[in-house]
């Protein structure tokens, strides 16, 4: 698919699948464990249309949640998994979404993201045509959360080219002898003690603002903030959290797929923001 038709197919989905400021479209994914329901953002519009498209097409009916890891997700939408004995991972509609990659919104549990290729393969970090996961992830306790205000790329950086100064070999072999005597604790609380300095000698800014609600999702209902700004969350789960619970504890082969297959089926509906609320306790923000 050229960029030149993508570009027009995405405008075409957009504007197919536009509610006016007082609608939106409600995602109910059935399955024999109960039923989840979900809305999609509006600040992801190209990956909002496509799923609501491939929704209303029966696209996902008959797919399966083919890999799921407990205390972390499920994963669902390859259209091979229709077909027996096929290798389940790589299936899709052909093309590919551009990154919608927003901070604001994050892996809580409940996160409806799209699943894509590895960076290497992947540098645009361009999401799957169809294939998406759902946030289980586990709750986290206040020094985790602490943890998150460190950009954790940003730091490994920034300690490589501090020890790297001659001046600091002593800092060098004792953090060195840490990690081969497997100190662990000791290695990252002596690390994170150089966060000022590190910042201030090599100009890299490690320590990050997390927002108040990132900070009471992750320790309340918990999710996956590994995953943050690595792939495009579009959508949550606003009922039926337990589901996620029941299909993460199926018993699951070598590839993390469910032993006893079972399927799904998506559809969609259009209502009132109102009504949203009022059903599903789904708060919209502020704009």
């Amino acid at each position: 698919m050229t960029k030149r038709f993508f570009f027009f197919f995405v405008l075409t989905l957009i504007f197919s699948c536009c509610t006016n400021d007082d609608t939106d479209f409600v995602i109910t994914i059935k399955t024999e464990y109960g039923d989840m329901i979900a809305i999609l953002y509006d600040e992801t519009p190209q990956h909002k249309a496509n799923f609501i498209k491939l929704a209303k097409e029966h696209y996902y009916d008959g797919t399966l949640f083919h890999r799921v890891i407990k205390g972390f997700m499920i994963q669902g939408g390859d259209p091979d998994s229709k077909q027996i004995g096929k290798v389940l991972g790589n299936g899709g509609p052909g093309y590919s979404i551009p990154a919608e990659i927003n901070p604001a919104i994050f892996h809580e549990k409940g996160a409806l993201a799209a699943a894509r290729l590895n960076d290497p393969e992947n540098p645009t970090r361009a999401s799957s045509g169809s294939q998406f996961y759902l946030v289980q992830g586990q709750v986290m306790n206040a020094a985790e959360v602490e943890d998150l205000k460190i950009d954790q790329q940003k730091l490994g950086l920034a300690l490589r080219q501090f020890i790297q100064n001659p001046i600091h070999k002593a800092l060098r072999d004792s953090l060195t002898l840490m990690q081969q005597t497997m100190q662990i604790d000791a290695f990252q609380k002596r690390v994170l003690g150089l966060v000022p300095q590190l910042e201030k000698e090599t100009g890299i800014k490690i320590v990050i603002e997390v927002s108040k609600e990132k900070m009471k999702a992750y320790t309340t209902v918990g999710g996956a903030p590994f995953l943050d700004n690595q792939y495009t969350v579009f959508g949550k789960v606003i009922k039926g959290l337990d589901i996620i619970d029941k299909i993460a504890m199926l018993h699951t082969d070598n590839a993390n797929r469910p032993v006893d297959d079972f399927a799904m089926t998506v559809s969609v509906e259009e209502m009132s923001k109102k009504r949203i609320t009022k059903e599903y306790g789904y708060t919209y923000p502020s704009k």
